[in-house]
Formats: C-alpha cells, structure tokens, sequence
C-alpha cells in the first residue's frame, strides 16, 4: 500500500468492457506504441513547482511525455498482455486497431497505459535477472489492474484477488511510474509467499514497504535514470508535501534498526530500503536485485535480521564470499546485523 493499510476492501462492480468489446477487431501485433512519463514529471524536468491542477494537462509538462514501444500485447486491440492485463478503469477502455496508445493525462486512458508500459517493463527486468530461467520466476504471469477504481488518494496490491488498484485524487496514482512499481513490488513478495502472502506482523509489514519503495527507484532508475534517484513518487507527492524535494519517502534516510522503529510501516520500512539502496551502491542494480530477490523466496512473515541473514546466505550461494560480507556489513550499518 502506498501510504495505509487497508483493513477491509468493498468489492466493487467490475467493468466488462472486455466483453463488449469481443467483437472489435484486433491488430494481432504483439507490439505497438504508447506515451507516457518517464518516470514522472517532476523527476524527468526536475521542476519542483509542478502541481495537479485538476488532471488538467497545461504547457509545463509537455517535455515529461515520451512516446515508447509496448511490448507482449495479446492481439485484442487492448491492453492486455503477457505480464499485464488493464482488467477494469473508470472511463473509457483504451483501445486501437494499430496498437497505438497515444493519450495526455487529461484523459484516463493515459493511466491504463502507464500502468500496462511500466508492470511489462519491470516483469521483463525481472527475467533480464535470470528469474524464470535459472532462477525460479517471479510473479511471472499477466498481472490484474484495475485503474481509478479506488475513490481515495492511495493505492494498493490486493492480495486476495491478485489485483492491483490505483486510486484517484491529487494527482491520480497510475501517473507516477513509482506508485505503479511500489504496487508491484507488494504483489512480487505475495507471490514469492504464495499461498500466504509476505506477513502480517509490523514488522513484516515494514519490510514488504521498504522493498516496495526500494524496487520502484531501482526500476525506475534503470529504465528512466533522474537525477535524484532516491526520491520516491516525486509527482505524486506534489497533492500533499509541502517541503522540497516533493517525495513520497526517500531510500537513502539515516534512520536505524532497531532505535528508530516506531511501529509506523512506512516509517520503519525506511530503514530496510535503505540497506538495500546501500547493497544497490555498493554492487550495481544487476547483482543487487537479483540477490534481493532470490532470497525473498519462501519467507513468511520475517524480521529484518532473519531476511537480512537470509539475504547474505543468498549473496554467498549466488556469488562468492566478498559479495556476501558486502551485504553483511551493509545490514550491519543499519543495525539490522551484528
């Protein structure tokens, strides 16, 4: 979850625009083209003064707008795909003929196709990592979304129906890459627990929010570097921070295991994220993901000290020894190890 828990859900009506759009012709390309930010406005133009402005789409964010391939698309003319299905939106289903998803944020269609771009995206770093060849997958299947579907200001995985929700309000969530990979992150650690999901202890809680806000900048860093890297969600944080940088949490805190735990997840998951973003400095994004990765196998419900240790042990069974006592002592600066 973006920034609460959420104790209980109401289901809502699904859309079923699929349904009656069965009889539109699709392209049957795999491929085609949509535009989006890369990752948001305020980190892609470094202009802190960006504000919502009630979805309108004015003349200062022309230059976030990029326009990028889309991949694994099934043919149907929607976005639907190999590793993300836009299952259900507020709106208009974005649909084209040609696989062209050209949209400003002033429409909701725009959101659907975030959403699919940048999920696709990460499940292919993912298995750019090894998951799913030599190593085993990771939520390697075409992951539910349902768009402005959620009448508040957050966002969150839902476990129960594998589904991600982008909420609406401020700046709507499915418009900032790093609200759409922080969900995404919460749904990879349920499934590499299934059938239990991740854990429900604080603790747990605090790590599940620390990987989320670690794997959206280290994704988003690799596929659209900016320059404040550690900051995350600079665009959708602009509805309810006042102070600059506009960030929704940061990975690169001081914060320390256990003297600064006070049982808020968001808060305490600061600390997790920035070992990792330190474990990430220290090895490059390609072995530090992988390590983080593979060692959030078959988990449940973990202390920081009992994954960080796992995490080591990874370190060592993919690497070598000077690899894990670099993870070690990069838990170690936190607190988190002896």
């Amino acid at each position: 979850m973006k920034r609460l828990f959420i104790a209980a859900v109401g289901v809502l009506a699904l859309t079923l625009t699929a349904a009656a759009s069965a009889t539109k012709p699709g392209p049957g390309s795999s491929t085609g083209t949509g535009q989006v930010f890369l990752p948001n406005p305020v980190a892609a133009l470094g202009n802190q003064s960006l504000t919502d402005q009630k979805d309108a789409d004015y003349p200062a964010l022309a230059g976030a707008y990029a326009m990028v391939t889309l991949t694994n698309l099934d043919g149907s003319g929607f976005l639907h795909g190999d590793w993300a299905n836009i299952r259900s939106e507020t709106g208009t289903p974005a649909y084209s003929a040609t696989n062209t998803f050209v949209y400003r944020r002033d429409d909701d269609r725009f959101e659907q196709v975030m959403a699919y771009y940048w999920i696709t995206e990460a499940q292919k770093y993912i298995q750019s990592l090894g998951f799913g060849s030599t190593l085993p997958p990771v939520n390697r299947e075409s992951q539910d979304i349902r768009i402005n579907q959620w009448g508040l200001d957050n966002s969150f995985s839902w476990d129960k129906h594998d589904v991600l929700r982008f909420g609406k309000g401020g700046v709507d969530d499915a418009e900032d890459a790093e609200v759409i990979l922080h969900e995404y992150g919460h749904a990879i650690q349920d499934a590499q627990q299934s059938p239990l999901g991740f854990g429900f202890s604080v603790e747990a809680g605090s790590i599940g929010e620390g990987f989320a806000d670690y794997w959206a900048v280290t994704v988003s860093n690799v596929l659209a570097p900016t320059a404040d890297t550690p900051c995350v969600a600079d665009w959708d944080s602009v509805s309810y921070t006042s102070e600059t940088p506009h960030c929704l949490r940061r990975v690169d805190t001081n914060l320390m295991y256990p003297s600064d735990l006070d049982g808020r997840v968001h808060h305490d998951g600061q600390i997790w994220s920035r070992a990792l973003w330190d474990i990430r400095q220290a090895l490059g994004n390609v072995v530090a993901d992988r390590i983080v990765l593979a060692a959030q196998f078959d988990i449940p419900n973990p202390t920081m000290p009992e994954l960080a240790q796992r995490t080591v042990q990874t370190a060592q069974s993919l690497y070598n020894a000077g690899i894990a006592n670099t993870v070690r002592a990069k838990f170690q600066s936190r607190g988190i190890l002896p």
